[in-house]
């Protein structure tokens, strides 16, 4: 709308014309909206409220008389009071970009005053300290110009050639050489500590390698060498399965010979045994007729006649059953019937002479024995699947 004038948030409107501003000020001061203004009977100025900055390049002598060329940098700008735009604007309306040059004019003589009160080592190591000091004795003098400042930054600090600074900073330098050195040096042990784990570790897996490396490939020489074995190992076990048989047959043939030397040998050996058994009996039975004849009175003639026959008879009898073949059946008890069957032959013999010799009639000659061709033929008891005869 024609004569309607709006300010800038971050601007000042000034008007001129008209009645008075506050506390007699030659203009109105408005901010955050907007007013009519007639033209030719009013003017409006704009005030910027916005940050600005001044730099400090300044040549500052300490305490010490030693000469640091300091530089800063200055936040500044306009208060947003009333009072505060009045007092900038009556100033630097006209030409703004004096805020700059003056603030850093006045801080530049509070930088030279208060690093003249302060050491070296005072500045250097405590720069907060010295802007804070600035900024305390500039704040008055800045309110009274409508200005206000944000921060100041003390950004380098340098003393030229004298070398004052280095040669103060020398033993820190050389303490965090060393401690950088010292730091390198742990970094180089933990480095080598790292290296010698690491060969360690692979020597170890290198070993654990080379431990189951060998055990397979023993694995594999055992399996080969079971395999190759597998066949000598048959054939040794078919071997010895054929000597045991070859053993048990042997075991058998041996057996069986000893058999056919018990039949070939023992067997014959017993017969001839209890022949001479035989006649030992014959002979006890001769001492025993001698006995009985001795005893008796009136017989003694015909009785020693009698047993001087009987050894002859006995002795034909065994003559007859030495020349004959005897088959001897039930072991000892076929013997003992043998020799029974002998005396009771012989006993037979002796009563039929007996018989003759008081007259009384020979016997049959069935119930004597038999003797023919000089052989004496001796019937035995038989048993189920025994021959005819003896031969």
């Amino acid at each position: 709308m024609f004569g309607y004038r709006v300010p800038a948030p971050d601007e000042a409107m000034l008007i001129s014309g008209g009645r008075r501003g506050l506390g007699g000020a030659p203009f109105r001061v408005v901010t955050g909206h907007g007013k009519f203004v007639l033209p030719v009977f009013r003017k409006v100025r704009f005030l910027t409220l916005s940050m600005c900055e001044a730099e400090v390049t300044e040549t500052c002598v300490t305490k010490q008389g030693i000469a640091l060329h300091v530089r800063a940098v200055i936040a500044f700008k306009v208060g947003n009071d009333p009072e505060s735009i009045i007092n900038a604007g009556q100033r630097f309306l006209s030409d703004q970009e004096q805020m700059s040059v003056l603030t850093g004019r006045i801080f530049a003589g509070h930088l030279r005053a208060i690093i003249g009160s302060m050491t070296v080592e005072e500045i250097v190591t405590e720069r907060q300290k010295l802007a804070a000091e600035v900024l305390d004795t500039s704040k008055m003098e800045m309110a009274k110009i409508g200005l206000i400042v944000d921060s100041l930054q003390i950004q380098s600090i340098d003393d030229g050639d004298t070398g004052y600074i280095d040669a103060m900073s020398a033993p820190h330098k050389a303490a965090i050489q060393r401690q950088a050195q010292i730091a390198q040096a742990q970094a180089n042990q933990a480095a080598a500590e790292a290296q010698q784990d690491a060969a360690r570790k692979q020597a170890e897996y290198a070993r654990q390698t080379a431990v189951v490396q060998a055990e397979y490939s023993a694995q594999v020489d055992r399996a080969q060498a079971e395999a190759s074995q597998a066949g000598p190992l048959a054939q040794a076990h078919a071997q010895q399965e054929v000597l045991a048989a070859q053993t048990e047959l042997a075991l058998r043939q041996a057996k069986l010979r000893q058999q056919q030397l018990v039949a070939e040998i023992v067997k014959p050996a017993e017969a001839e045994a209890e022949r001479v058994r035989v006649l030992a009996i014959a002979d006890a039975e001769r001492m025993k007729i001698q006995a009985e004849a001795a005893a008796s009175h009136d017989r003694v003639a015909l009785d020693r006649m009698l047993i001087d026959q009987l050894p002859q008879i006995v002795k034909e009898a065994a003559g007859g059953l030495a020349g004959a073949n005897v088959n001897v059946l039930n072991g000892a008890d076929g013997l003992g019937e043998i020799a029974a069957g002998l005396v009771a032959q012989g006993l037979t013999i002796l009563d039929s002479v007996r018989n003759n010799l008081n007259g009384q009639n020979t016997p049959q000659p069935s119930d004597n024995p038999q003797q023919s061709n000089g052989r004496l033929e001796i019937q035995g008891p038989r048993t189920e699947g025994d021959t005819d005869g003896a031969n």
